[in-house]
């Protein structure tokens, strides 16, 4: 479904060297399961898509040679990457060639996409890692700064319309890709970087004062893990901030942990899990009432086709995390007898991962702070979601 064209422009004084904006900022990166409106194919520039080619057990054979290995014809035959084509999205990236030189494999795949995904965003140094890091608007907006931070296994790509909006309504918009994270620097566990919440935190401290970003901001935060990490760096950090966003997140010691985080930590199940090139594609789309496009897919899938990295990232991050001790903390620390700077809870309805419930229960906890804005047929990003429910992010967060 398309959205509205929007462009910022960004500041020279800004500590980043923008890459040029586009003309117009791409459409909400889903389509509707449901029958919305829409002028655009939902897979628009794409018209047949092949991926990477994988070798598929019991397809082929004569049956004499099906008949001897126990099969019965009619059977359907065991597909040991299943698991790749039973979503909508890469179900139509990723097709099966007949032979592996023809046009699908990895390489060239990630040709296709290598220069996607990267709007308003340019690698900056900062401390010892490098961060993939977006901005919009200019350091002398009238508005102040927000700081847009995403959660496990996605990227700061899922900002990029609301730091256009948010530009446009006169604020200066960061969104940076975490370590490990999306275009960032993917540090090899125990070689610096241990993905620790602590060391998560280090590092975030460090980026802000690379940014020059030295005046109380506006914080946005997003999703489950590194997301929850920006919500315990506030609780620590509450005289840097002037207001909190907090959009579908685990709030209570209730919320539920996703069967993917779990799976993480078992061995070997974790270390497969983690190099499936659609992990983060998957779980968005599962999270949500719409279906990826293909060409917002393509961003999602891009790390983690690159190399493992991402991948084992995400397996370190996961396996030392403690969800329990970070979602009491997060509770408590946001109650009303520790927390008085304003809350607003924006909730996709729709979230498959986490109820409308647990932001309810948030709310109880401080009444008088908090701000509960559900958002009907929103899912479990809101940010991506919106746009199609033409909620315009500046009426949602802060105006």
């Amino acid at each position: 479904m398309s959205g509205c064209p929007c462009s910022t422009s960004a500041s020279a004084s800004s500590p980043l060297s923008l890459l040029p904006a586009p003309s117009s900022v791409p459409a909400a990166s889903r389509r509707s399961t449901v029958a919305f409106p829409s002028s655009r194919d939902p897979r628009s520039g794409w018209t047949r898509r092949r991926g990477v080619r994988a070798i598929v057990a019991a397809s082929s054979g004569s049956k004499d040679e099906k008949a001897e290995a126990g099969e019965e014809e009619g059977d359907p035959a065991f597909n040991p990457f299943g698991f790749v084509t039973d979503n909508p999205s890469s179900r139509s990236a990723i097709q099966l060639p007949a032979s592996p030189a023809q046009d699908g494999n990895v390489g060239q795949m990630l040709y296709r996409t290598e220069d996607k995904g990267r709007e308003y965003g340019k690698s900056v140094r900062s401390g010892e890692f490098r961060w993939f890091v977006r901005q919009t608007g200019s350091p002398d907006s009238r508005r102040g700064t927000i700081m847009f931070l995403h959660g496990a296994p996605t990227q700061s790509f899922s900002y990029r319309t609301v730091m256009a909006q948010m530009a446009d309504a006169g604020y200066h918009c960061f969104a940076p890709d975490w370590i490990g994270f999306g275009f960032s620097e993917m540090p090899q566990p125990g070689y610096g970087f241990d993905f620790k919440e602590e060391e998560f935190h280090k590092a975030f401290d460090e980026l802000l004062v690379t940014l020059n970003i030295t005046e109380p901001f506006f914080l946005v935060v997003q999703g489950f893990l590194v997301g929850s990490y920006g919500l315990t760096w506030a609780l620590k950090n509450s005289n840097k901030l002037l207001k909190v966003a907090i959009l579908n997140s685990p709030l209570t010691v209730s919320s539920p942990v996703p069967g993917v985080f779990k799976q993480l930590r078992f061995p070997l199940v974790g270390e497969f899990t983690c190099q499936n090139a659609i992990l983060a594609e998957r779980f968005i789309e599962a999270g949500s009432p719409y279906v990826l496009k293909s060409e917002k897919a393509d961003v999602y899938r891009l790390p983690y086709l690159s190399s493992g990295a991402p991948g084992f990232a995400l397996l370190e991050a996961a396996r030392k995390a403690n969800f329990q001790d970070v979602l009491s903390r997060i509770s408590a620390g946001f109650s009303s007898n520790s927390w008085d700077k304003p809350i607003l809870l924006a909730w996709g309805e729709s979230d498959k991962y986490l109820p409308l419930s647990i932001a309810e229960e948030f709310k109880k906890n401080n009444p008088s702070v908090v701000k509960l804005k559900p958002i009907e047929g929103a899912g479990h990003m809101p940010q991506e979601d919106w746009v199609q429910k033409d909620a315009p992010a500046p009426r949602v967060l802060f105006m």
